[in-house]
């Protein structure tokens, strides 16, 4: 974080000191929840959950060098007291982003936020010093801490914003104004909880309304291929940017194709240039996710030759996103456990069909949570894509939904052994172990609350030890 004094801290977030003899010192070190990470001039900021309260780590936290704890009753120790922890925290994170000299680019979406924002960080760190999300922090908590681990010396600020609910991401934008804001797509992620796409579509576009003026050097960055982003240019003031495959798109890709490993190959086009792109990257998916970043690079001064290389090189920063393992056996295993929805699912989907060509597949597939009234639908469609692309066989892991899944690939002629329903973890494990063969490629994709990285960790860790088990 920018260095600021304990007294200036308090006063940004109408706090009271506590035990600081001396009001003047400065937090340098970086802005912390979790009592392991404080170090020397860090801040502490401890938030009372149901299981631990972070007030109990006080005395810790500043014999491990920290400044001040940040909490909401005297510790002991030297603190900054407020009524409400989360909301002192993005009062922080406000201040320190007006003190700052960085162009803030935040972007949301219902699928691909995360890939999307790694993309744009590659890209934009190689032009200037660049801090971004990590993994998924993207609420309001992950997001502030995110904005206050920027210094001096950032010039990009990249941030990922999620929402459960109407008013989420214009609360976010509140703390952390951006003048560059991407949406990314509309689909059925939460669609449970929001109620339909049109609801989730009011939600994402809350980012654009939040942008400032064309004239005031705000940018929104829009995906041409999905129509409820496209209508989103009505709802902002801030110049509109569309990329994607559509010829009205301003950045946008031509001849795509995906080499024989499944890796997306395309002709870049920007408003000032043209050039080619073949990604590390896995999945015909990821064109759209680095036609998002080209533009927000584009738009930020960068030249095409550069986007292209950049994009050319770029890896995946976040674990269990499409993490290619090839074991030396032949095995590839292909971890997107981290999440699922319908989108990120039928991709995935698509991705094993292209690696796996001329080898047998395996998608080995589980609950895709919050769906709500459309979740029999759209289980049942997975399974039904998975015949399509003729993928050798899906393992349906876990109860209702995963009964769906294999009803669905039933309902659509896989009528022998090509798919099975087994009820947890191990039971994968163990088919995979007594049926995988050299030059099988297996994809294992749920939703985080599923847990089956277990089942890719397994078969990862099989490689080297000859056996497999779940964890």
């Amino acid at each position: 974080m920018i260095a600021l004094s304990l007294a200036e801290i308090a006063e940004v977030v109408g706090g009271q000191t506590h035990d600081i003899p001396d009001p003047s010192v400065q937090v340098t070190g970086p802005v912390v929840r979790d009592s392991r990470e404080a170090g020397p001039g860090s801040l502490f900021v401890a938030f009372a959950g149901e299981r631990v309260d972070g007030h109990d780590f006080a005395a810790s936290v500043v014999e491990a060098g920290a400044a001040a704890v940040l909490g909401t009753r005297p510790v002991g120790v030297p603190a900054i007291v407020v009524d409400d922890v989360q909301t002192a925290l993005g009062a922080l994170a406000r201040h320190v982003v007006r003190r700052l000299g960085a162009t803030l680019v935040a972007l949301t979406g219902s699928a691909g936020k995360t890939s999307t924002k790694d993309l744009i960080a590659q890209v934009l760190r190689r032009k200037a010093p660049t801090v971004f999300t990590p993994g998924s922090l993207n609420n309001e908590i992950g997001l502030p801490l995110t904005a206050l681990s920027a210094t001096e010396e950032t010039r990009f600020l990249v941030l990922e914003m999620g929402a459960r609910g109407i008013g989420h991401i214009s609360y976010l934008a509140g703390l952390t104004p951006p003048k560059v804001g991407l949406v990314l797509n509309v689909g059925s992620a939460h669609i449970g909880e929001f109620g339909g796409r049109e609801q989730i579509a009011q939600a994402k576009g809350e980012l654009v309304e939040a942008l400032p003026s064309e004239a005031d050097g705000g940018t929104a960055i829009l995906n041409a291929d999905d129509p409820y982003v496209r209508a989103m240019a009505s709802r902002t003031k801030a110049k509109v940017i569309f990329f994607g495959e559509s010829g009205e798109a301003d950045v946008r890709a031509e001849n795509v194709r995906l080499t024989d490993t499944g890796q997306p190959s395309f002709r870049l086009h920007t408003p000032s240039g043209a050039s080619d792109v073949t990604m590390r990257l896995y999945g015909e998916h990821h064109v759209s996710n680095a036609l998002a970043a080209a533009a927000v690079a584009h738009e930020l001064g960068m030249s095409a030759d550069e986007i292209a290389v950049a994009l050319s090189e770029a890896g995946s920063l976040s674990r269990w996103r499409m993490e290619v393992t090839e074991r030396p056996d032949g095995v590839t295993v292909v971890n997107d456990a981290y999440n699922a929805n319908p989108e990120s699912m039928k991709a995935a989907l698509r991705a094993l069909a292209a690696m796996g060509k001329g080898r047998r597949t395996w998608a080995v597939l589980g609950k895709m949570a919050e769906l709500g009234d459309e979740a029999l639908a759209e289980h049942d469609a997975v399974g039904r894509l998975a015949v399509r692309l003729n993928v050798s066989k899906l393992v349906a892991v876990g109860g209702r939904e995963a009964a769906w899944l294999q009803l669905g690939a039933y309902n659509e002629g896989s009528w022998g052994e090509e798919s099975v329903h087994v009820s947890d973890a191990q039971a994968a494990v163990d088919l995979l172990r007594s049926e995988l063969r050299p030059g099988d490629v297996v994809l294992v994709k749920a939703s985080r609350s599923v847990g089956l990285e277990s089942v890719a960790q397994a078969l990862v860790e099989s490689g080297a030890e000859g056996e497999v088990s779940a964890r």
